[in-house]
């Protein structure tokens, strides 16, 4: 029997994370879904798309296809080229680690989201805040919730959703919270400079102590509290309260 959604999954963490998979099944109770993600990990990786050389997809198996490419790539692949006809939804994730605050703008898994949304496809994205020992199956259900409201409902506008789940047991979440995106700030340098074999300086970027600010209502803050953060956000960056300002310029 033909399912009534046709669903695309995909991620930045790549085509062999566990993450993807338990998502999949879990969204396969409420349509017919097929994974295109990326042949390898490419996390923040950021809202880039392959331009100066062709990209491939390897079909997996059904309805699961590798490309090498970016989150990005796969959305536009997929939509345009590998799945026979357009998803009513595209889901990215379920991340291996948070994305909060100003993680939004250098994440894989969320321009994915972006990139459905740019194409007209209600789309968001889920991430599970842990390092290790990720519970996928707590994420997974409650991305399953998501899918089915939006499915029914849609979304506003020009709006994705950022979904972020404390790592824990389903009866440990108190339940889910609509919020605001938040800020951070690194405590101390994160980036690592070492010397080569040859004498020549390299640098590695790393993350290091991160101080998120304390508004209420963010991601962070919810997250912290056990609850899911839900955070919409809206293809259009323009800051409006600023133009007033800039329109009294003089350049």
């Amino acid at each position: 029997m033909t399912k009534p959604f046709r669903i695309l999954v995909t991620n930045d963490d790549g085509i062999h994370s566990k993450g993807i998979h338990v998502l999949a099944r879990a969204l396969e109770e409420i349509g017919e879904v097929f994974i295109v993600a990326p042949d390898r990990e490419r996390s923040a990786i950021a809202h880039s798309l392959t331009l100066h050389r062709p990209l491939r997809a390897e079909r997996i198996r059904k309805n699961v296809y590798a490309v090498d490419g970016t989150p990005a790539d796969c959305v536009y692949l997929g939509v345009n080229a590998i799945l026979p006809g357009q998803p009513q939804l595209v889901v990215s994730g379920i991340n291996q680690g948070g994305n909060l605050g100003d993680d939004v703008t250098y994440s894989g898994t969320v321009s994915a989201a972006f990139e459905g949304t740019l194409l007209g496809i209600p789309s968001f994205a889920i991430s599970l805040v842990a390092r290790s020992h990720f519970k996928f199956k707590t994420a997974a259900r409650f991305a399953q919730r998501v899918a089915r409201h939006i499915l029914e409902k849609g979304l506003p506008k020009d709006t994705l959703l950022n979904i972020n789940v404390p790592n824990l047991d389903e009866s440990e979440i108190k339940s889910y919270k609509i919020t605001q995106q938040g800020r951070w700030t690194h405590n101390g340098s994160a980036v690592v400079e070492k010397m080569d074999p040859r004498g020549k300086k390299y640098y590695w970027i790393g993350e290091g102590p991160l101080i998120f600010d304390q508004r209420g209502e963010t991601d962070y803050e919810a997250i912290s509290h056990s609850y899911i953060s839900i955070t919409p956000l809206h293809l259009d960056m323009t800051n409006y309260s600023s133009i007033h300002t800039l329109k009294k310029w003089r350049l």
